[in-house]
């Protein structure tokens, strides 16, 4: 009765926030028409406070650049994914967010198909994206998580297999967030499962042992290789942690799963740190069968917006050189944008691609009853 109550509840807000999704939607229509030159023109017209949900602190940073340079008067929210979902689910009239930019496909996708939120591409920058980068959400970013390990001590965990961390010998060194508060890092697992991960895990693990692997009570190697590392990893509370615990001198023989850009914190000792993709590309070798996983950052006009095209503008400048400072002067992010080129000394987004476990929404949405699975290995 509760659910049903709830679902009442939700429908009503639904219907009667039609008639402003339909006239944002239309804006958004509109505006992808528009030039540079048009969109601002739009922009400057409307009024009230320009506020922006995201899930980086770095969107604070990029707002304040965006309000000076166009004298907006701007508020910028770091949130959590989920706090996020929830206010676009909860909020209505003055004060909700006017774009967000967030994380996870999967849930994004149930958020477009609810009407959340509404896709913009923006014509400025429309010819300097891949098609894939588009659709169904505009990609603003893809972001990494590595394995990363302390190269000191005799115990050095530098690992050509990602089998190497179910070893029992690695219980206890391998530090991984909770998928359960994270979730991308369920989407990363989740994708494990996939056929595709399933049949390079298990090529993997024949050229690791030297014999075909034995399933067991496993559908597929992907699972077996999900539930035998989760069994050796301890869950780190943030992926900043991570990076401090993993490169301490006491550290010795522990390999971390975090974002690479957690290197460019102060609290971090990087010198102690090794990334083990850049160490297969300096020595020539590859890591069977991925080196850590990439997945999308998104922007979306919200269909609640009071001030859309100032929303669209934002997007626009987002997806700029100038825009993505903010993301684009540390490595570990990574601009769809073909102008924008990555740091000097890190690897193009290409190699990224080809060396990492990318998020496909579509399959994980399909195959949601993985989690479950999933988190039976999370409580130990």
């Amino acid at each position: 009765m509760k659910k049903f109550l709830s679902f009442v509840l939700v429908l009503c807000l639904v219907i009667l926030a039609l008639p402003a999704m339909a006239d944002v939607a239309e804006d958004v229509a509109a505006g992808e028409a528009m030039t540079h030159d048009e969109l601002v023109e739009k922009a400057l017209a409307e009024s009230g406070t320009f506020v922006v949900y995201g899930n980086t602190s770095r969107i604070a940073t990029a707002a304040e650049a965006f309000a000076a340079l166009y004298g907006i008067t701007t508020e910028s929210n770091n949130l959590k994914d989920q706090e996020i979902y929830t206010k676009l689910r909860s909020e209505t009239g003055n004060g909700a967010a006017d774009m967000v930019m967030i994380q996870d496909g999967a849930q994004l996708t149930d958020a477009i198909d609810e009407g959340l939120v509404i896709n913009f591409v923006p014509s400025a920058v429309k010819d300097k994206l891949d098609a894939a980068d588009q659709q169904p959400a505009l990609v603003h970013q893809y972001i990494n998580k590595l394995f990363i390990y302390n190269n000191l001590g005799d115990a050095v965990p530098a690992i050509r297999n990602v089998w190497e961390l179910t070893d029992p010998a690695m219980k206890g060194n391998v530090i991984f967030k909770n998928p359960e508060s994270e979730k991308v890092n369920m989407n990363f697992l989740v994708m494990c499962t996939k056929d595709e991960w399933a049949d390079k895990l298990a090529q993997a693990y024949k050229d690791w042992k030297g014999e075909d692997i034995d399933l067991g009570e496993y559908k597929n190697a992907g699972y077996k290789w999900v539930a035998e590392f989760l069994d050796n990893v301890t869950f780190g509370k943030s992926d900043t942690t991570i990076a401090e615990e993993v490169s301490q001198e006491t550290a010795a023989g522990k390999i971390g799963l975090f974002v690479l850009s957690k290197l460019r914190s102060s609290s971090v000792l990087t010198d102690n740190l090794t990334v083990a993709q850049y160490d297969a590309n300096e020595k020539a070798y590859t890591l069977a069968p991925f080196a850590g996983f990439m997945y999308p950052m998104y922007t979306m006009v919200n269909t609640k917006a009071t001030r859309p095209y100032t929303g669209m503008l934002f997007i626009e400048y987002l997806m700029t050189q100038e825009g993505f400072q903010p993301w684009g002067k540390s490595i570990g992010a990574y601009s769809p944008n073909a102008e924008i080129a990555v740091n000097e000394g890190d690897l193009s987004i290409d190699v990224w691609k080809n060396t990492l476990v990318m998020e496909d929404a579509e399959y994980i949405l399909e195959n949601f009853e993985v989690e479950d699975f999933i988190l039976q290995h999370c409580q130990k």
